[in-house]
Formats: structure tokens, C-alpha cells, sequence
């Protein structure tokens, strides 16, 4: 694919840099939008700290046991070794939205264990996308989601990250115009990317 054939955008704000790339080509043009998130140098050192002290307990626990010196050790970086696992799978490298005309949208969560996670959406089970403005009692942030047709729930695009509203907006837009390219006349979708001004 040439240079031409790929329109990229980025924007970077604090921990989380959002990549837009319009591939074009046949059949139809892919739209994919990428959250990726940085690795924060505190956060690792935090992590390896946390897996040190965890081996450290294991290690106290084994003592009172009857045992070789050298097993109980062996033993306690094992379970620091299974924690460490355990903890990567949970941290998220990376979330992606690919609209697919005609056809759907994809979400993929990418950890830093290296696990993926995917969920396809038919188009026609896509009602509306909507932005929430989700308020907690120790902080405020926004959320992207889904209203599925048949579902009383909403489906979540990022459901472990939390990204900034400039970065969820332009997905929003491509959201709300890959459903009113496919919706059948009977049907009308009040996705109005007029009407939504953002806080910043």
C-alpha cells in the first residue's frame, strides 16, 4: 500500500496517543482509529516493586514450611513469576476501533502480555453511537459505547481504558457515518456530530 493509498492522523495527549488511519484500496475504504497507551516509566517501577514484595511473602510463607532453602526460594520466584503473568494480562497496550463498511465494526484490546481480545459488530445491529460523560465520586471522564439493537445494554468500545474526549469524538463521528451510509430508509439515525461541543 502506497503513501497515498493511507491517510494517517495523530494526536498524542498525556499517557494515550490516538492514531487515525484511513486505508484505501478495494473493496471499500477501512477506517481504523487506535488508542495506544505509553508505557509509564513510574508505573513499571511500581509493577516490578510489587512483584519483588509479593516473592518476598511467598518466600516468609515457604520458610514455615519444612523444605530445602533452595526449593523455597525456587518456589517464591515461581509465584512472583505467575503474578507478574497475571498483572500483564490485565495491562492494555492498545484499543482499536476498525469500521468496515457495509459490514461492521470491529473492537480489538490488545495487552501487553501479548493476548487480543476481538468483538465484531453487524452494522445492522448498530442502532446509535453515544459520548457519556461518566461522573464518579473521585473523578470525571468520557466514555464511548454502542446502543445495540435487541440489547439492553451498552456495549462499551474502551472498556478498561480512558481516553480523553478530543480523542473519542473523531471516532464518534466515524461511528455516526458509517450508520447513516448503511441505514435503510424506514429507518433514521438522529446522530447529529453538530450538535456536540466538548469540555476541554
Amino acid at each position: 500500500m502506497t503513501k497515498s493509498e493511507m491517510d494517517t492522523s495523530i494526536i498524542t495527549k498525556g499517557r494515550y496517543t490516538y492514531i487515525h488511519d484511513v486505508k484505501k484500496g478495494p473493496p471499500e475504504v477501512i477506517d481504523v482509529h487506535h488508542i495506544v497507551v505509553a508505557r509509564n516509566g513510574a508505573g513499571v517501577v511500581k509493577f516490578c516493586a510489587c512483584a519483588f514484595l509479593f516473592a518476598v511473602i511467598c518466600f516468609l510463607i515457604l520458610l514455615l514450611l519444612q523444605g530445602k532453602p533452595v526449593a523455597k526460594v525456587l518456589w517464591s520466584f515461581t509465584f512472583a513469576a505467575f503474578f507478574l503473568k497475571q498483572m500483564l494480562r490485565k495491562q492494555v497496550e492498545k484499543g482499536s476501533v476498525i469500521i468496515l463498511p457495509a459490514f461492521g465494526v470491529q473492537l480489538e484490546t490488545i495487552y501487553r502480555s501479548g493476548r487480543t481480545v476481538r468483538h465484531f459488530v453487524p452494522i445492522g445491529k448498530i442502532l446509535k453511537p453515544v459520548l457519556n460523560e461518566c461522573v464518579t465520586p473521585v473523578t470525571c471522564y468520557w466514555s464511548l459505547s454502542l446502543i445495540l439493537r435487541g440489547e439492553e445494554e451498552l456495549l462499551l468500545v474502551f472498556k478498561e481504558l480512558y481516553p480523553p474526549v478530543s480523542m473519542l469524538v473523531p471516532i464518534w463521528k466515524a461511528l455516526c457515518a458509517a450508520i447513516d451510509n448503511n441505514e435503510r430508509p424506514e429507518m433514521q439515525s438522529d446522530c447529529d456530530t453538530r450538535r456536540f461541543t466538548p469540555k476541554r
